[in-house]
């Protein structure tokens, strides 16, 4: 099972078009897991190959789509689990690995830790030295309609500044485009022929987040 995140778009903004490749790019995210378990394959490998496909499409708030931050970057958080071992994995405030979701599972499998966040992560992420973690500028997240939002948001805040409040709070977590912006983690569970259960989240949190959040 998948889901591209828990927000709902607004119905004015849902065309056709853009409900077909949501629909397109959902369905070839959860076909690459269930082709891996049909096949006999082990339930984190679909939960990877699952999760890094909504990762590498504009379309979800986690990798290449992931909102911005106050300073103007893409900080990206993932997490990884292991049914059968109960072990996990997870990053925090990674700005330079193009699939978190890979990351993160090497975190539980690589490392003593369960969590990395920040330079440590992506210094942790270089030294692995693998082609599976692909290491790409933070200039490879931006998307125009991310970085938009950003603008919109900063632009009422700097308004709203002198009688700052918990309205002016909420701003923080708005995308025009999206009710419930605030929910954009992309998921994954998957269970495999030997009982196995993994799981996976990703996503870039919320649009101008702040203090490393």
């Amino acid at each position: 099972m998948i889901h591209g995140g828990a927000g709902t778009i607004k119905k004015e903004n849902m065309t056709p078009e853009l409900e077909r490749q949501y629909n397109d790019k959902l369905t070839e995210a959860v076909k690459a897991g269930h082709d891996i378990l049909k096949n006999g394959g082990d339930a984190m490998d679909a939960v990877e190959a699952s999760i890094r496909i909504m990762e590498d499409s504009p379309l979800f708030n986690s990798g290449k789509g992931a909102v911005f931050t106050h300073d103007g970057i893409n900080s990206l958080d993932a997490s990884f689990m292991d049914g059968k071992t109960l072990n996990a994995g997870a990053v925090a405030g990674i700005t330079t690995v193009k699939n978190p979701i890979s990351l993160a599972r090497k975190v539980m499998t690589d490392s003593e830790h369960v969590l990395l966040s920040g330079a440590g992560g992506d210094a942790f992420a270089k030294a692995l030295q693998d082609p599976n973690i692909e290491i790409v500028p933070n200039s490879y997240f931006y998307t125009e309609n991310r970085y938009q939002s950003l603008q919109r948001v900063l632009k009422r805040e700097a308004e709203k500044d002198a009688q700052y409040d918990k309205k002016v709070a909420q701003l923080e977590l708005e995308d025009p485009f999206i009710k419930d912006s605030k929910y954009g983690t992309v998921g994954c569970v998957a269970l495999d022929k030997n009982g196995n259960i993994a799981a996976g989240t990703s996503t870039g949190g919320m649009t101008n987040k702040k203090y490393g959040a």
